[in-house]
C-alpha cells in the first residue's frame, strides 16, 4: 500500500454523507488510521469504525459515516468471522508474531492433538484479553500502559465471557495451523493463540488474521483500502451502504406518513395507529422505517402498552 502522510489535509466537502463503508483493511495501519484516511478521502469528519482490527490484521472493517455513527453500538455487537494462522513453539508479550519473544519450545503438537485441543475453545467460556489490548483501564488503553511498563498484574484486563460458535481446523503443516472461527464481539484471536499454545504445552502465537465477516458485512461488499485512497471520491461514495439496508435482522415497522416522523423527532410515542402494519407483539428493538421505506430510527416498547418509543432517531 502506498504511504500517505496523515498530516496532509484536504478541503472539506460540506455535503452530508450517511451510511456504512466496508473497507478491506490492509496489514499495517491501525483502525484509527483507516478512519483518518477515510475522513480525508470522503471529505467528511463524522466517521467511526465498528470493531478494532490490530495493525497486523486485514479484512472487513465497517466504517459508519455521518448519522450512521449513531448505529455503531449495534453494528459493533455483531458476530465476527476470521481466518487465522497460529504458529507453535513460542510465546510473545503481545500474543502475536509482532511481539517480543517470552518463551520458546522445541516440541510441536500433532494435527490430532491440535484438533482435540480445540474442543476446549468452543461454546461459552471466560477469556482473558491480552495485556496489549484496547481494553480501558482507569481511562487509558491497556496497550498504552503496557508499552510504558505501567501495567501491573492486578491491573491487567479481567476475563470476560465469550462465545465461539464455530472453530474449525483448516490445515496444519507441523508448525502452523490455520483456522476459521465465528465468535461474538469482544473475542481476542490473539488470546486464543496464546491459550491454545498453553493447552498444547508448546506455546503459540498468532501470525496472520483476516476478518472475513462482521455482522451483515462481508468481503463481497468491501472496498480495498487502496481504492478508498486513490479512486475518485464519487466511486467510493457510491459504495456506501444506505440506511435501509442496515440491521436487517431486526423486525421492522413503517410509519404511516411524514407527520408521524415529525412526532417521533419530538419524542412522541408511536401507537398502532401510527404504523402501516403494527407488530402483534413488540420485540426489545424495532427498526422504524419512514413512508419511503428508509430507516429513520430504532425504537423500544413505550410506557403505554402497544406503543413504541423512539430510541435512536436518525432523521
Amino acid at each position: 500500500m502506498p504511504q500517505h502522510d496523515l498530516r496532509t489535509s484536504r478541503p472539506q466537502d460540506l455535503k452530508t454523507l450517511d451510511g456504512v463503508l466496508v473497507v478491506d483493511k490492509t496489514e499495517g495501519p491501525t483502525s484509527h488510521d483507516v478512519v483518518t484516511l477515510a475522513r480525508r478521502a470522503l471529505g467528511v469528519s463524522r466517521i467511526g469504525h465498528t470493531g478494532t482490527l490490530d495493525p497486523m490484521a486485514t479484512g472487513v472493517l465497517p466504517l459508519v459515516v455521518g448519522r450512521a455513527t449513531r448505529l455503531a453500538q449495534f453494528l459493533t455487537a455483531s458476530d465476527k468471522t476470521y481466518d487465522a494462522a497460529i504458529a507453535f513453539g513460542r510465546t510473545t508479550d503481545t500474543f502475536d508474531a509482532s511481539g517480543k519473544t517470552v518463551t520458546t519450545c522445541d516440541r510441536r503438537p500433532s494435527r490430532d492433538a491440535v484438533a482435540a485441543a480445540l474442543k476446549k475453545f468452543r461454546g461459552t467460556f471466560d477469556q482473558t484479553p491480552p495485556v496489549f489490548s484496547a481494553k480501558n483501564i482507569d481511562g487509558e488503553r491497556a496497550y498504552d500502559l503496557a508499552r510504558r511498563g505501567k501495567l501491573k498484574d492486578d491491573d491487567r484486563p479481567k476475563a470476560v465471557s465469550v462465545n465461539v460458535k464455530r472453530l474449525e481446523l483448516l490445515s496444519f503443516d507441523g508448525e502452523t495451523a490455520r483456522f476459521e472461527l465465528q465468535v461474538t464481539a469482544g473475542f481476542y484471536v490473539r488470546s486464543l493463540a496464546h491459550d491454545l499454545g498453553a493447552v498444547l504445552e508448546c506455546g503459540g502465537v498468532l501470525t496472520a488474521l483476516r476478518r472475513t465477516q462482521s455482522g451483515e458485512f462481508g468481503l463481497d461488499r468491501a472496498v480495498p483500502l487502496a481504492d478508498v485512497l486513490q479512486a475518485p471520491r464519487e466511486s467510493t461514495v457510491a459504495r456506501l451502504i444506505p440506511f435501509r439496508e442496515l440491521l436487517p435482522e431486526l423486525p421492522s415497522v413503517t410509519l404511516r406518513s411524514p407527520t408521524q416522523l415529525e412526532r417521533l423527532k419530538n419524542g412522541v410515542e408511536m401507537g398502532p395507529g401510527d404504523l402501516v402494519a403494527p407488530l402483534p407483539t413488540l420485540p426489545p428493538i424495532v427498526r422504524l422505517l419512514g413512508p419511503d421505506g428508509d430507516l429513520v430510527g430504532l425504537a423500544k416498547p413505550g410506557k403505554n402498552l402497544g406503543n413504541l418509543h423512539g430510541w435512536v432517531v436518525l432523521s
